[in-house]
């Protein structure tokens, strides 16, 4: 080899070791401002109010009980949390959820269906339960989808429409469960951990697969981020606006199943004001209000961490008014986060 070929290749070397070098920078800020970075500062978060508690309450905090009432708490927010991943992913808002799962929660306990639960089995509630909620995720995914009713107008009828029809089955009363074997299920505890938390679990793994690893998950995601373009691809949006919207009604059936287990009771103020602590968390999450990307592990974390923010003002004595501001905060922060990183990725694109 001539010394002019090892002098014409020892520049183009240098020349790619200096675009490497450039390039790593950019790789990382990327990588940063993506879901591993949203979701590493979560766990930042969530690790900073752990200290917070610590330092506050000591072992009290780091309790096996107190670990698993935080994660208790988080549970039945946490399903309907997931639900709401699916609706606001792709592109809508759910603000019936609570209201719905209350509605699942006094139909599921009223006598005639405690009376087939005992007669048959416990599932019965649970189906009665299930159905509801489906039901009344169908409704307002039709009225969105088909009959072009705007998402916010159609779930907030559904809201007040859900907390009065359970009024009037409740007759305006607690209606406590008797069924046993019901009973029985919900407080086993296996492994030491209560059965909501391992619904919460199953609920959030199914909902990860989902939403990451099918077609649905594609589609949701394409939805959200331009329906004409996905109604090009060759996606029935309409349709698959209505699964979103059935899929979170879903969810509230299972939340009303779940806090009936936790409560032993239905009321239909059960899961009141719920629906705004699943939208908080999903937002903090790192799902975009607007659309088009969402996260379960994002969601997850925010659950945890406004159930970790609450059990600290419990164990701390403060009230639930400075919980509250301090809850807005978080929430006007990450939006406000959400925004910037917006930004920076139309830049740099």
């Amino acid at each position: 080899m001539s010394d002019q070929d090892l002098t014409a290749k020892v520049p183009a070397a240098d020349e790619s070791a200096r675009v490497e070098k450039a390039t790593t920078p950019a790789k990382r800020r990327g990588l940063l401002s993506g879901a591993a970075g949203r979701n590493l500062g979560l766990v930042v978060a969530l690790v900073a109010l752990c200290a917070v508690g610590v330092i506050t309450a000591g072992d009290r905090f780091l309790s096996v009980n107190n670990i698993l009432t935080i994660l208790s708490l988080a549970a039945v927010t946490g399903v309907l949390s997931i639900g709401m991943t699916f609706v606001i992913t792709g592109g809508g808002i759910d603000l019936s959820v609570g209201s719905v799962l209350g509605l699942a929660s006094v139909w599921a306990s009223t006598l005639a269906t405690q009376t087939m639960a005992n007669d048959t089995h416990w599932l019965v509630m649970v189906g009665v339960a299930l159905l509801v909620g489906l039901g009344a995720g169908l409704v307002n995914g039709v009225l969105i989808a088909y009959g072009k009713v705007v998402a916010f107008i159609a779930t907030l009828a559904m809201m007040v429409a859900a907390r009065g029809l359970a009024e009037i089955i409740a007759n305006r009363q607690t209606q406590v469960v008797k069924v046993q074997s019901f009973l029985d299920f919900f407080r086993a505890d296996p492994l030491g951990i209560p059965t909501i938390v391992w619904i919460f679990a199953v609920v959030a793994i199914g909902g990860w697969v989902l939403l990451n690893r099918t077609t649905f998950g594609r589609r949701t995601i394409a939805v959200g981020g331009n329906p004409e373009a996905a109604r090009l691809a060759g996606i029935n949006v309409k349709r698959h606006t209505t699964y979103l919207y059935a899929l979170a009604g879903l969810a509230a059936g299972i939340g009303g199943v779940m806090m009936l287990g936790r409560t032993t009771a239905g009321s239909s103020t059960n899961g009141q004001f719920y629906e705004l602590d699943a939208i908080a968390a999903v937002v903090v999450g790192g799902t975009l209000l607007i659309g088009g990307r969402g996260t379960i592990v994002g969601t997850v974390l925010g659950v945890l961490i406004f159930s970790t923010l609450t059990n600290v003002f419990t164990q701390n004595n403060l009230s639930s008014s400075a919980q509250n501001v301090a809850k807005g905060v978080i929430i006007v922060a990450a939006v406000l986060l959400q925004q910037r990183l917006a930004e920076r990725s139309r830049t740099s694109t």
